[in-house]
């Protein structure tokens, strides 16, 4: 299976030497699952011919606001709303969670609760499991498309993870950065951004067990669950 992965942004300079494109991350966070990669730079412009050039798409996660007034986000939106209507599946991360939510209908905003960093528990719909993974953001979706459920959600973030029957699954978190990435974002993109309170407490987080296996396992089902 095709995996077609629409880079909406760029590693920090000073990290990518150890950790490589955002793209890359979800390469190895998928390796092994029987998917094959391609990446476009969205984020510069450079898209698909077609919708149909693979056979899934995942949206990376960016530095940058859904309802920011960049070039590339409108078409991104509209490449978006077309692979939902063909019922392509599609999986978005972060600014990806957003980004398809803004583009189906729902509302994006920058919180005014602040920032959610580090590692966090999310309260998993229709489960007794609470998950935690890696958070890094201030953006959030705040109001729902019609055809997206709730599957978690946290204090800070209600529409933490959504999904969308079986067209398309969200998650604001990160499943695909790891502590030492976390760590590097701090220092390098954090500072004079993130008050120096949050990103402490995120720090002290970091040892934390994540649910990384469990990210993993709904989004390899979720791209290869049978569909009509």
């Amino acid at each position: 299976m095709k995996i077609g992965i629409l880079q909406t942004g760029h590693s920090p300079e000073g990290l990518f030497a150890d950790f490589g494109t955002y793209g890359d991350m979800f390469a190895r966070m998928l390796d092994g699952h029987g998917f094959n990669f391609q990446v476009w730079n969205v984020v510069d412009g450079i898209f698909p011919e077609d919708t149909t050039d693979a056979d899934g798409w995942l949206i990376t996660g960016s530095k940058h606001g859904a309802y920011e007034a960049h070039d590339w986000i409108p078409p991104l939106e509209e490449f978006l709303h077309k692979a939902y209507e063909q019922a392509i599946p599609i999986v978005g991360i972060c600014f990806g969670h957003q980004i398809l939510a803004q583009a189906l209908g729902g509302k994006v905003v920058k919180s005014d609760g602040g920032w959610s960093v580090g590692a966090i528990k999310y309260d998993t719909v229709n489960s007794d499991q609470d998950v935690t993974l890696y958070a890094w953001h201030q953006d959030q979706v705040v109001e729902r498309p019609a055809d997206a459920n709730v599957l978690g959600s946290s204090p800070f973030c209600e529409n933490a993870m959504l999904v969308y029957g079986d067209k398309a699954l969200t998650i604001q978190a990160h499943p695909e950065f790891s502590s030492a990435f976390i760590k590097g974002l701090a220092e390098q993109r954090g500072r004079g951004v993130v008050p120096d309170e949050i990103l402490e407490q995120a720090v002290k987080t970091l040892d934390d067990e994540v649910s990384q296996d469990w990210a993993i396992d709904k989004v390899v089902r979720f791209f290869k669950q049978p569909r009509v």
